[in-house]
């Protein structure tokens, strides 16, 4: 039996460290194996340099003459903007550089703008931008980015026109907080909405896009609360309330807005001629208008009822103005107002003394303060344990009350505690039902700012409530009433402007009757007689039906100063016995003006005197937000934009406010706009961070947006953070995020990678995980289509004029092709914008600009311009035509995704003669797909040719380092003549796409495959062959092969388990069932194709008789190579390639590793005296001559022991070089 090592036939000397006899092998693979198979430190080894062979030393001479050679062009071109400086300065200073020859000067004419690049000129502001004669070589974002808005916004090309016939197509933009500033959440809606807008402009609708601005009633007052605190040390009740609402006129005057100025830099083509604010004159009728008529008709109400009371702002909020967190046992929380932290999490017991001496009965809360309210204790029906009790009395232990004793089978879970509820109808939810169920007692014991009133006890009067809390729970101790505490789950609301704890308050309030409306509402979006409205996607459908069909009044006043006042007055009546603000409900008048309000008064208290005084609550911010696609277009008031563009067409908001604002635009539009507000409402993602975390300031990984777009450092990040207001922990924990995070700061990525980042991430559903490095790829990928445009103006030349029309059919075949899935990306983007599937539509544009003009096209028709050949005169000019329309026509369609980059290629581009060019490309025509343009039969021979293109490419990839760049002959073996054809009429893409040195065409059974060449097949008709010097990569083939096997196998596997399944017969439809036998008969043929082109290779490497024998992966890590050397044994082959290293073993249980079934299978080993080295393919014992090791072959699934004879007594680990091959012969 002789052994045969495949190996590449480059000699490789190894050292070994005992004996220092030199072994003779072969280099491992068709990479050196010093080079691929370990990480090696900078600075090598006296050791290390004697195992270089000549070849690598001078492959390593070269990299070093390489590198001084790029650091002396980086110093020449340092010199050169050096001099460009100097020259500029002497310019400036009216001095004169050194004079040239006239020779040498006019050829550097065309770059004297910049020496060392070309850079824009200034451009005044709102001026078309002025564009150096030549781009510069890179993009940039900030250049790109300057002058373009301004000049945009001057001209009124974001300006809608009422009075046109173009069809409407209307978007109003979520109003955003007046005291708001960008953040990414801003980012995508703009994004989304300007890539809608512009298309929609681009497609011929008079397109509008209504900028506006919302007061924030309860965000605006805090704001300025504090900052009059600050500055003054005074309180809004201290300067009163006409003093403080002049106070936020100047605040919103001076700092309002920003965010509307900072969305410009994003690009966003809103009509600023329309811009509004919820509390300009305009708005403020409306919401007026809104509010009349609605009480009008019986809509709006005043009750008295249980609100979200926030005790620092002394206001009502809504519910989603609180944010809840859950406790799981006794916590402190710092709350406004405190010195001291305060228990939450505690659930206390205490007993109720039952009148006549009946004993007690326990209770439990975890808000023991509010017992000054309790006005009933509840008890299930059933309880048998409390039957003596119905119709009994407990007395409060502090005042004396005598408190009912009830039946309540809704509230009561009898085996929850001790089965008794305390019953506090004034200040929570579930009790506040129960009062009304069982006609209690309604005993409200806080004051708006949260102190106990004088229902509470002459003990407790004037006490906060969570001092309250402690005074309670001292002087039920006092009374022996007091039975202990224990952890509690629980959850608590929070304010989400003060941060304080939310209270239940029983308050005197105007309401919304939102049964009828909600149902009206609801039937728009679900019921398919009345559909007018739809949701995308359609998931939130059901949302809305659950929110609408469980609706409930909507509580719409606030006792703020900052907002709409109500327009209600109140007639106190000279004989009235309760003088007070609001003590009759009847009393209410409600009416636009004053004047208005005094005659209706005078009507319905006739005869009598009375004094009105308006209500000093305000409207909440979501009714007038409510009202918006009405009061933007000038509603109530009958304008020409009203019957113009209402309704809008499509609405693009968060998820999150579906019923806060959706849902109240839709009843309030239809009940007083007459219709649905837009008939379409697409719900954008939320953004979450890199890992799916919420965005948290805490955290530290809040993104904003200008510092994606400008770029930013580390430490600028970090002095954000140190200039907000988070505690010393809060702000290292956010710095440790920074650090994870943004290692490198942020790159400067531009308004348009921003943008179209955002827009490919919406496939996400309803969360977005923002990489930050997708938006810098992308970035990459604008200084790709700079650079493709740059191709372009080179080889169209200074004289190049357009067609104004094309005929693809006289064109060269890749000319053909790029017009035919140009017009294809067309068909798509388009069909996905009108889905709103934006994501979709962003990668089929950067999929046809980057794999199929930039990949394939620009490199196809480089050998037309390749010198003045006269043979390729014609391709030359059909080429630099499709190139003009490629380029032309997929700036257009990339023009809304991304803004600014395609306005400013787009206005380099020459245009044809003698027709009038458009001012900017926003107003162009979208692309539409052109009939003549598509040729499916040119798609299919492209894909063919480029299907060869990849398997020679992946040939070539399998060459070792010094071949992969030489230009190599190659074959094509078909197995037919059509095939033949088609490779012969390609021959000049392939070779070029491929830089092969030659391609020639043989036919199977008149050319034989040709020798000295690897193979690569490319369809069942077609292989292609590359011819080499020296040998390839196999095993890689082999893999690729192996992994197509595999593939097909769980194909199969899947598509056999659907057709075998239970009812696949009876219940699948006959077509299904035939493509579904069409599949499996083609996964077989594929299957059987490949099996027998993996034995063919194994033939084709040598001697058929040959077996290869993979013996395992190993790896090195420590980098230092020591010895390699070969051993052979046995009747069976056993021989091992080692690689010894010293390092110290991992002393943990070691792991066996054999090969079967294509797959590498590891098992733990049970011999406790073997180490593993990171548990890949051999143990080590621990002899101190001899060292057994034992590693996986490939010999029927069985592991094989290999002996390994080591010259020293000590422990080596064995160490890895790359995949070995052993083969024997008989």
């Amino acid at each position: 039996m002789s052994l045969i090592f495949l190996r590449r036939a480059k000699p490789l000397l190894i050292i070994s460290p005992s004996r220092y006899h030199s072994t003779f092998l072969f280099s491992p693979s068709p990479t050196n194996l010093l080079r691929r198979s370990f990480h090696r430190s900078a600075v090598m080894s006296e050791a290390e340099k004697k195992i270089l062979t000549e070849e690598e030393l001078e492959r390593k001479k070269k990299k070093d003459d390489k590198a001084k050679e790029k650091e002396l062009k980086k110093l020449k071109a340092l010199e050169k903007a050096k001099l460009a400086e100097l020259k500029a300065q002497q310019a400036k200073d009216g001095t004169s550089a050194p004079k040239k020859s006239a020779k040498k000067s006019s050829k550097r004419d065309a770059s004297d703008e910049n020496p060392a690049d070309f850079v824009d000129p200034e451009t005044p502001l709102g001026e078309k931008k002025r564009l150096s004669s030549q781009m510069a070589k890179q993009y940039s974002p900030a250049a790109v980015e300057k002058s373009w808005y301004a000049w945009w916004e001057k001209t009124d090309l974001f300006k809608a026109d009422a009075k046109s016939s173009k069809q409407p197509f209307v978007i109003v933009l979520p109003p955003p907080n007046v005291t708001g500033a960008l953040h990414i959440g801003h980012a995508l809606t703009s994004a989304i909405e300007d890539t809608i807008i512009r298309w929609k402009r681009m497609s011929g609708y008079n397109a509008l896009w209504v900028p506006g601005m919302d007061h924030a009633g309860i965000a605006t007052q805090v704001v300025v609360e504090k900052k009059l605190m600050r500055e003054r040390g005074l309180t809004r009740h201290d300067v009163g309330r006409e003093e403080f609402v002049n106070e936020v006129w100047k605040w919103k005057n001076q700092h309002g807005g920003t965010i509307l100025t900072q969305l410009r830099r994003l690009g966003a083509s809103l009509d600023w001629s329309r811009e509004c604010f919820t509390m300009d004159e305009q708005r403020s009728k409306a919401v007026t208008e809104g509010f009349v008529r609605l009480y009008k008709e019986g809509l709006i109400y005043r009750d008295i009822r249980l609100v979200n009371w926030d005790c620092v702002l002394r206001t009502a909020v809504s519910d989603v103005e609180v944010e809840h967190i859950d406790i799981k046992e006794k916590t402190l929380l710092n709350v406004p107002g405190y010195d001291k932290p305060v228990e939450f999490g505690l659930l206390t017991s205490f007993a109720y003394p039952l009148e006549g001496g009946l004993g007690e009965v326990v209770v439990a809360t975890t808000r023991v303060e509010t017992m000054l309210g309790d006005t009933a204790i509840a008890i299930h029906p059933d309880d048998a344990r409390y039957k003596h009790l119905h119709g009994k009395f407990a007395v409060h232990p502090f005042n004396g009350r005598k408190i009912p004793i009830i039946c309540d089978g809704i509230l009561v879970d009898p085996n929850f505690g001790t089965g008794c509820v305390k019953i506090t109808p004034a200040h929570d939810p579930n009790d506040c039902e129960v009062g009304k169920r069982h006609n209690l007692e309604f005993i409200n014991i806080l004051t708006d700012d949260g102190k106990i009133n004088t229902n509470g006890g002459s003990d407790f009067t004037g006490m906060p409530r969570f001092a309250a809390r402690v005074a309670v729970l001292e002087a039920l101790n006092k009374k022996g009433l007091y039975r202990g505490a224990q952890n509690n789950e629980m959850r608590l609301g929070l304010c989400q402007r003060t941060g304080d704890v939310i209270e239940p308050m029983i308050k005197p309030q105007w309401y919304v009757n939102c049964s009828k409306i909600g149902k009206e509402a609801l039937d728009v979006a679900v019921t398919d007689e009345n559909k007018k409205l739809e949701f995308i996607p359609k998931q939130y459908t059901a949302e809305w039906r659950r929110w609408l069909e469980n609706i409930r009044d909507w509580c719409i006043s606030r006792q703020l100063w900052w907002g709409h006042r109500i327009p209600a007055w109140y007639a106190t009546l000279e004989e009235d016995e309760r003088k007070e603000v609001g003590a009759y409900n009847d009393h209410w008048v409600v009416a636009r003006t004053e004047e208005e309000a005094r005659k209706e008064a005078a009507e319905k208290f006739s005869g009598k005197k009375f004094e009105l005084t308006q209500d000093q609550d305000v409207l909440d911010t979501w009714f007038s937000s409510g009202l918006f696609p009405l009061s933007v277009l000038g509603w109530p008031d009958e304008t020409e934009d009203l019957k113009a563009f209402y309704p809008t067409s499509v609405l693009e908001t968060g998820h999150d406010i579906l019923f806060f604002w959706v849902a109240r635009m839709v009843m309030m539009g239809m009940k007083l706009g007459g219709d649905v507000p837009f008939s379409k409402v697409y719900f954008h993602p939320m953004i979450r961070d890199a890992h799916g975390r919420k965005m948290s300031k805490s955290l530290g990984n809040v993104i904003d947006p200008l510092e994606v777009i400008n770029g930013v450092t580390l430490d600028a990040l970090h002095k954000r953070l140190e200039e907000g207001n988070l505690d010393p922990k809060e702000l290292v924990v956010a710095k440790e995020g920074q650090v994870k995070d943004f290692p490198n700061g942020i790159s400067e990525c531009g308004a348009d990678a921003l943008r179209f980042a955002l827009v490919s991430y919406t496939a996400q559903s309803d969360k977005i995980n923002l990489d930050i490095l997708r938006v810098v790829g992308y970035r990459q990928w604008c200084n790709k289509l700079w650079n493709a445009v740059r191709f372009a103006m080179m080889r169209l030349g200074d004289d190049y004029s357009p067609p104004l029309t094309l005929s693809p059919e006289t064109m060269p075949f890749s000319c053909q092709w790029i017009l035919s899935v140009l017009n294809k990306a067309i068909s798509k983007t388009v069909e996905s914008l009108n889905a709103f599937e934006f994501s979709d539509a962003a990668n089929t544009v950067y999929a046809w600009w980057q794999y199929q003009f930039c990949d394939v096209y620009i490199e196809a028709i480089k050998p037309y311009f390749a010198g003045d050949n006269p043979a390729f005169a014609s391709e030359r000019a059909h080429a630099q035509h499709a190139l003009w329309v490629s380029l032309e026509t997929g700036l257009r369609l990339l023009h809304p995704l991304m803004p600014y980059v395609t306005e400013e290629l787009w206005q380099r581009l020459p245009s044809p003669k003698n027709t009038e060019r458009k001012a900017s490309i926003m107003i162009c025509d979208y692309p539409s797909a052109i009939e003549n343009w598509t040729n499916e039969k040119v798609e299919t021979e492209m894909e063919t040719v480029l299907a060869s293109v990849k398997c020679l490419r992946a040939l070539r990839a399998g060459l070792l380092e010094k071949q992969k760049n030489e230009r190599l002959p190659a074959f094509a073996l078909c197995e037919n003549n059509v095939t033949s054809e088609i490779v012969k009429s390609h021959e000049l893409e392939i070779r070029t796409l491929a830089n092969l040195a030659s391609l020639e065409v043989l036919l199977k059974g008149e050319h034989a495959a040709p020798p000295g060449s690897a193979v690569e097949t490319v369809n069942e008709n077609l292989k292609v062959y590359l011819k080499v010097n020296r040998a390839i990569n196999t095993e890689a083939e082999q893999e690729k092969i192996r992994n197509k096997i595999d593939e097909l196998q769980k194909q199969k596997e899947k598509l056999q388990k659907v057709m075998s399944a239970s009812g696949y017969e009876e219940k699948v439809p006959a077509n299904i069932k035939e493509d579904n036998v069409a599949k499996l008969a083609k996964i077989l043929q594929e299957f059987d194709f490949f099996e027998k082109e993996s034995a063919r290779l194994v033939a084709e490497t040598g001697n058929e008789q040959m077996e290869q024998k993979k013996i395992g992966f190993v790896y090195n890590q420590a980098g230092g190579l020591h010895a390699i050397t070969r051993f052979c044994d046995g009747p069976l082959l056993t021989c091992c390639l080692s690689i010894c290293s010293t390092l110290r073993p991992f002393e943990r249980p070691g792991r066996e590793t054999y090969y079967k079934n294509r797959k590498w299978v590891h098992r733990a080993s049970t011999n406790e005296n073997r180490f593993c080295h990171f548990g890949l393919v051999y143990c080590v014992s621990t002899a101190a001559i001899v060292e057994k090791v034992h590693l996986g072959v490939v010999e029927t699934g069985t592991a094989v022991s290999l002996t390994v004879f080591w010259q020293v007594p000590q422990i080596f680990i064995l160490g890895a070089a790359e995949v070995f091959y052993c083969v024997r012969t008989a």
